[in-house]
């Protein structure tokens, strides 16, 4: 029998009113991966608080193994010099060694976190985690402020790991590949699913339909037993107690709902003209750090671009020259007469904490109008975004980091906008807001520029990829980051394969050179009739197949290829490079007798 690091039972936790969860109860098991998944504001954050001992409950057990280690990354960390102290000499080697990792220096990792960026601090507080190896590895939301690089690092080290995990995160690549096991907390219940992310999705599925299935049977069999227990009424004492229990069982099943409630983002979207922006010779740099050099753009209507690339190499200074906030050292760049900019940003959610939710809507508009001549109040459009008119009263100051996301999103949408540039938007949103976001943004009848870490949503939505590379390099990529990835892990196996296929030319032995009669040589023998047939197709083949392969890499980047077709050129481009490596090693073999 499996001895658990971790027990759980009954775990509740109140917010002065409000039950924020209650009788909450799971295992946590060696080596275990746990993926925790809830919607915002329902305490995902707080209860992993509470497991780390930085936060008390309001009942229920937790019971750990004897000498485990815990180790905890919050949401926002923060960073104390004074930890460090009293290290034994393998923790702070260790620590070195995931700061090299993580590609942070020792001057770095000295400064004062008023002079760190958000993602910087993040890999700081990842390495001191990681460096004092726990047993059990508690994340809260540990791909934020990462930049892409940093992410599939940290995905490939933790699926290869021995720790138990238990991680909350909006990353469903990094859910998918890292965790065996979800749990999700729903209507104050715990479901958990012994699978990954992907498994989680049917099953819940398979609940939620067998739930509405048992709702509906029961309601079938309520009207029938209502009616019962209706009939003379003054002879009810009479009844069959064990019916009448039933019937109040059954009333419970009857009147339960399936709490679906969905981001409806339907909105008409407001006419957008031919001319979008068009950047000439754009050029942006930092001291001697090179944002773009000569960047030239024509962006099209409805495009749909995503823009990745490492921490620092200028995404969003990219886009604050679009919009205007930031200048550009020399170029120019045209915005068309109809584009309405609406920008959400890591920095531009600022509301009054004194202020109610239902106000901070109002104050940019009373009614919001969806197209088609529909109007919403701000009450009702609030409802949309999963704020239920009790909740709309409630203050700032109360919500989640996630629910103050959502209601930053919520007044950057309410004002029509018929271009959206989104920096970041998945931090902090739950997976159920992000999947009506994503379904929105791929009917959106506009344009869209996303600048984002979060690999499944820029594939569910982008159309092409610019890859900001460092120092004004700007990669335009006709297709998601995936294929881009798929294609760019193609190329440099190529690259590789062809360096360690190069071999110094062979020296080829004449007649008369040896030790005597007696002695071997390469060129002992000739081609045969028919080898030399090969010989002749294999070199026809082989230039047919370089053409081939000029042709796709060409078509991988030219900017002008479809979609489906991006994702036929990239299959075919390591069969392709299969056949070259066969036929080139089989011409070699016969180049030597030839």
């Amino acid at each position: 029998m499996t001895n658990p690091y971790l027990e759980i039972q009954g775990l509740t936790k109140r917010i002065g009113h409000r039950i924020l969860f209650e009788d909450v109860t799971f295992t946590i098991n060696e080596r275990e991966h746990i993926g925790l998944i809830a919607k915002n504001g329902t305490g995902k954050s707080t209860l992993l608080s509470i497991i780390a001992g930085n936060e008390g409950d309001d009942g229920g057990k937790m019971i750990f193994r004897n000498g485990i280690k815990v180790g905890y990354l919050e949401q926002t960390p923060t960073i104390d010099k004074s930890e460090l102290t009293n290290r034994s000499d393998e923790f702070m080697q260790r620590y070195k060694q995931f700061l090299t990792q993580m590609k942070i220096s020792e001057d770095e990792a000295q400064r004062d976190a008023t002079q760190l960026s958000g993602g910087q601090i993040k890999r700081i507080a990842l390495s001191r985690v990681l460096a004092g190896e726990p047993d059990l590895l508690i994340l809260d939301e540990p791909t934020n402020h990462l930049d892409l690089e940093m992410i599939e690092w940290l995905e490939n080290m933790l699926s290869r790991s021995t720790m138990a995990i238990l991680m909350v995160t909006h990353d469903r690549y990094f859910l998918d590949r890292i965790c065996s096991s979800i749990i999700e907390m729903d209507n104050s219940r715990i479901y958990k699913y012994n699978g990954n992310y992907s498994y989680y999705l049917e099953k819940r599925q398979e609940r939620i339909d067998n739930m509405n299935a048992e709702i509906a049977r029961a309601n079938n069999l309520y009207r029938t037993e209502l009616e019962w227990m209706r009939s003379t009424p003054c002879a009810r004492s009479s009844k069959a107690r064990y019916r009448i229990e039933s019937f109040y069982e059954l009333e419970k099943v009857a009147k339960q709902r399936i709490d679906e409630r969905n981001v409806r983002l339907e909105m008409g979207g407001t006419y957008i003209g031919n001319k979008i922006f068009v950047a000439t010779d754009v050029s942006k740099a930092f001291d001697c750090k090179v944002i773009l050099r000569d960047f030239n753009y024509n962006f099209t209507r409805y495009e749909k671009m995503g823009i990745v690339g490492n921490n620092g190499t200028g995404k969003s200074t990219f886009v604050k020259m679009l919009l205007g906030i930031e200048p550009q050292d020399s170029g120019t760049i045209e915005i068309g007469e109809t584009v309405r900019f609406g920008y959400y940003s890591q920095q531009g959610m600022s509301f009054r904490e004194d202020q109610k939710v239902i106000d901070a809507v109002r104050d940019i508009a009373e009614y919001v109008d969806m197209g088609n001549g529909e109007k919403l109040s701000a009450s009702q459009f609030l409802q949309h975004f999963l704020f239920p008119p009790e909740e709309q009263h409630s203050y700032i100051y109360k919500l989640s980091g996630g629910e103050r996301r959502r209601l930053y999103l919520c007044t950057v949408l309410m004002k029509a906008p018929n271009f959206l540039i989104l920096d970041e938007p998945t931090n902090d949103l739950d997976i159920v807001t992000l999947q009506i976001l994503e379904d929105y943004l791929k009917s959106f009848r506009g344009c869209l520029i996303i600048v984002s870490h979060d690999r499944y949503f820029m594939d569910r939505v982008v159309d092409h990829t610019l890859v900001f590379h460092g120092q004004g390099e700007v990669q335009d990529f006709p297709g998601s980051y995936s294929q881009y990835r798929m294609w760019k892990e193609q190329k440099d196996k190529e690259e590789k394969e062809t360096k360690s296929t190069k071999k110094p030319p062979v020296t080829l032995a004449t007649k008369g050179e040896g030790s005597g009669r007696g002695s071997s040589s390469t060129r002992a023998r000739k081609l045969t009739f028919k080898e030399k047939q090969e010989f002749a197709q294999l070199e026809k083949d082989i230039a047919a197949l370089e053409a081939e392969k000029k042709t796709i890499e060409a078509a991988l980047c030219g900017g002008t290829t479809s979609v489906d077709e991006i994702t036929r050129l990239s299959k075919r481009l390591p069969e392709l490079n299969n056949e070259l490596e066969e036929k080139e090693m089989r011409w070699l073999e016969l180049s030597e007798f030839a």
